[in-house]
């Protein structure tokens, strides 16, 4: 978890020199694009694609924006907020010419195991299986809060930064979106 007083040092670092902070930049908040966009889309090779497409677009704004606007920042939402766009973007592309994707299937082996054991390996293998599944089935207005707020860790605060809404408006499609996550499960 990045903390506020080095999110105001690394804003600070963009301020004063663009290039060495958007490499920190990178090296800071790479992971939890990656991990918003792997559960959004349930393909490693497309949050890979979608996560240069979020940092090409983040430092062609950067340098259009003056110091004191990248002073200002706060990198973590507003990168997530990138990400989101890309990928809404990339789901309405996708609609007009469709391509094949990985199946839910085969994506679900990529979520890390940390439990020992054969027999629990698979337990865990088939829950975590029907947990992506499901998460792929929730409508996006769902799907993004939850995998923001429970998969990435953002506070309420950016959820709702990133999201666009007030923070009770966040918290509502975080439950709404568990309650629906839930439904789906119970259903399996």
């Amino acid at each position: 978890m990045v903390t506020d007083d080095r999110s105001r040092e690394l804003a600070e670092l963009l301020a004063s020199d663009l290039d060495a902070g958007f490499t920190e930049l990178v090296r800071t908040h790479a992971g939890a694009v990656h991990t918003f966009l792997y559960r959004v889309s349930g393909s490693a090779t497309e949050a890979d694609d979608l996560g240069q497409d979020t940092f090409l677009r983040a430092y062609a704004a950067l340098r259009g924006y003056d110091a004191g606007r990248r002073r200002s920042l706060q990198p973590r939402p507003w990168l997530i907020t990138i990400a989101a766009n890309v990928w809404r973007n990339h789901v309405r592309s996708r609609v007009r010419r469709p391509v094949s994707a990985v199946s839910v299937e085969d994506a679900y082996e990529w979520w890390p195991d940390t439990r020992p054991g054969p027999e629990e390996h698979a337990a865990t293998a088939e829950d975590r299986r029907l947990l992506v599944a499901a998460l792929l089935k929730l409508p996006e207005h769902h799907q993004i809060p939850v995998v923001l707020r429970h998969v990435i860790g953002m506070s309420y605060a950016e959820v709702a930064e990133v999201q666009g809404c007030a923070v009770g408006t966040a918290k509502a499609q975080v439950s709404r979106g568990l309650e629906q996550l839930r439904r789906i499960l119970a259903a399996q």
